[in-house]
């Protein structure tokens, strides 16, 4: 496994971030939450109202949602795993705003996802397009809920 790990995820219902804190607690990794400046009512979650604020974030590709908090020492990781819920078949804008604010040169990146109707698709490969620099990517999975035996797999197979 890599020397020094962080797990960083975005999670809107739960979902994500308990199978983050276990990806965490499996590779002995530290853990951020990355959370909106403004955070998630769920009538902006609501995916079915065109208006709502994630689908007005998701109809904007220069979106940027704020984050409140930062990552006290990015240099000192060796890899980095981001997890997020699928979003309109994609990960949601608050992750780039995250990939866009550090520099992750010379680390590796393990996307992984959770979603209730689609797999990763394409949403690993076009966040490369948000990080600049040499950077390993792992090739991104999908994790729906927090199995010990799966995510060792996972581990093993991308560490």
């Amino acid at each position: 496994m890599a020397k020094k790990i962080l797990v960083a995820v975005f999670s809107a219902s739960g979902v994500t971030k308990a199978v983050g804190e276990e990806i965490a607690r499996i590779a002995g990794a530290d853990f951020f939450e990355i959370v909106p400046k403004e955070r998630y009512t769920s009538d902006d979650l609501n995916w079915m109202n065109k208006k709502s604020r994630s689908s007005a974030e998701m109809n904007d590709p220069s979106a940027r949602p704020e984050i409140s908090g930062t990552v006290a020492d990015m240099a000192a990781y060796d890899a980095v795993i981001v997890g997020f819920p699928i979003w309109w078949g994609i990960a949601p804008r608050i992750i780039e705003t995250f990939l866009e604010s550090y520099d992750f040169s010379g680390k590796k990146l393990l996307p992984f996802c959770t979603s209730g109707g689609s797999g990763v698709g394409k949403s690993d490969t076009a966040l490369h397009k948000n990080v600049s620099g040499d950077v390993t990517w792992a090739k991104g999975v999908q994790i729906n809920r927090p199995a010990e035996k799966e995510i060792r797999k996972w581990l093993d197979q991308v560490l």
